[in-house]
């Protein structure tokens, strides 16, 4: 799922979006609640508020603008999706959905997050090309659906290291079923692109692996890895690249331009969910050869159900390896190279207690505290109000959603 305007997209998925558009004409729709219903719509969204007890920077989203400070906010949680999927026959059908949250821009411009045709070959083997949700993490595709998840949102300090969500191009995925349970294995290829405040990042080509055996027992275990050459487009990185050049620093200069450098990232992941306890992990690493910092990040969360109410607890860290810069730095560079260090350190821990209430079947309430210990800025926006915000202070948020489904 991922913030795409849909004057953006690209023909194959324009198509695609014409094709669901059509589907959406009452005189092809079925009776939703037969079972051989062409056409399937749902929706899902969250009404979230919350606040923090500090006005220097901002808890946001990955990638956001605006989020909470003292003064209360609702642009972080809130957020509403539809999604409709057409079957054309037994073998083919084709997905569709938007996506209305706060963008890169701060606005709330609905976006197309998946626009896919799909082919089950056999019921074990499926083929999708398009725009699909790429699987950095155990809950990329349903990250947005608050109802299905334990948190109110999944912790920032894992799920804020990559700002790419989607990718356009073809995935595959088999299913195996064996005694006491199933593994279904998916390869990607394709390219994923992020605009972020004059910022064009380019993943071109991105391939990807992911697998995951879940089991009887109630016991998930989830292993992905996605790479790609990445390209970064900045009016404001330009000028600086061509500077360094001009000094004669073309070691420097060539690990700063982010031109076709390879990244990747690895997750792992681990669910229990199963006689009333709720049990998620998470260990990732991003790796990178210019100046995005190499990370690892981790979390776990233990909850138990007391019938339609479950607390639970959830500790997460963020923990920077390297700035990906070993070219000397110029003695007149210096006081530029440490903002950009500054930038790239999104080092922080977090102690999350929550509870979740069940209150009817298809709408879950949810109340959740966190204290965040950023190292310096951590994964806070500063706040372009205050000329100078101070790093590394402890930071608590408070937050309140209503998830629902339909």
């Amino acid at each position: 799922m991922k913030d795409k305007k849909p004057r953006g997209l690209s023909p194959l998925v324009g198509a695609l979006v014409g094709v669901l558009a059509g589907a959406f004409n009452p005189c092809m729709v079925h009776a939703q609640d037969s079972g051989d219903s062409a056409f399937k719509f749902s929706g899902f969204g969250t009404v979230g508020i919350g606040v923090s007890d500090n006005s220097d920077s901002r808890y946001v989203n990955a990638g956001h603008l605006r989020g909470f400070t003292k003064k209360v906010s609702g642009e972080v949680d809130t957020r509403l999706g539809l999604q409709g999927t057409f079957k054309l026959d037994r073998t083919f059908s084709a997905t569709a959905q938007l996506l209305t949250r706060q963008d890169r821009k701060g606005s709330w411009t609905p976006a197309v997050e998946w626009a896919f045709v799909k082919a089950q070959l056999t019921p074990q083997w499926s083929v999708r090309a398009g725009r699909m949700g790429t699987p950095y993490y155990a809950v990329s595709d349903f990250r947005d659906v608050g109802y299905a998840n334990t948190w109110i949102r999944p912790p920032i300090d894992v799920y804020g290291q990559v700002p790419f969500r989607t990718h356009e191009g073809i995935d595959t995925s088999y299913q195996l079923s064996f005694d006491g349970g199933t593994v279904t294995t998916q390869a990607l290829a394709g390219r994923s692109i992020d605009r972020a405040r004059g910022i064009r990042g380019d993943l071109t080509p991105i391939w990807g692996l992911n697998s995951i055996i879940e089991l009887d027992n109630g016991l998930t275990l989830r292993v992905g890895h996605v790479q790609g050459d990445f390209t970064v487009d900045s009016a404001r990185l330009t000028p600086l690249v061509a500077f360094i050049r001009s000094v004669g620093a073309l070691e420097l200069a060539d690990q700063l331009e982010f031109k076709d450098d390879k990244g990747a990232f690895t997750g792992i992941g681990l669910a229990y969910d199963q006689n009333d306890w709720i049990v998620n992990m998470e260990y990732t690493k991003r790796h990178g050869e210019t100046l995005i910092s190499d990370t690892t990040s981790w979390f776990a969360t233990l909850g138990y159900r007391f019938g339609p109410v479950a607390p639970y607890i959830t500790v997460s860290q963020a923990k920077v390896q390297s700035y990906n810069i070993t070219a000397q730095i110029p003695p007149p560079l210096a006081p530029t190279f440490a903002g950009l260090f500054a930038g790239q350190n999104i080092a922080q821990k977090t102690l999350a207690l929550g509870v979740r209430w069940d209150a009817y079947r298809n709408i879950a309430v949810k109340a959740q505290i966190d204290r965040v210990s950023p190292d310096r800025f951590g994964l806070f926006e500063p706040n372009p109000n205050i000329a100078n915000p101070v790093p590394g202070q402890k930071i608590n948020v408070f937050s309140v959603a209503v998830d629902f489904v339909f």
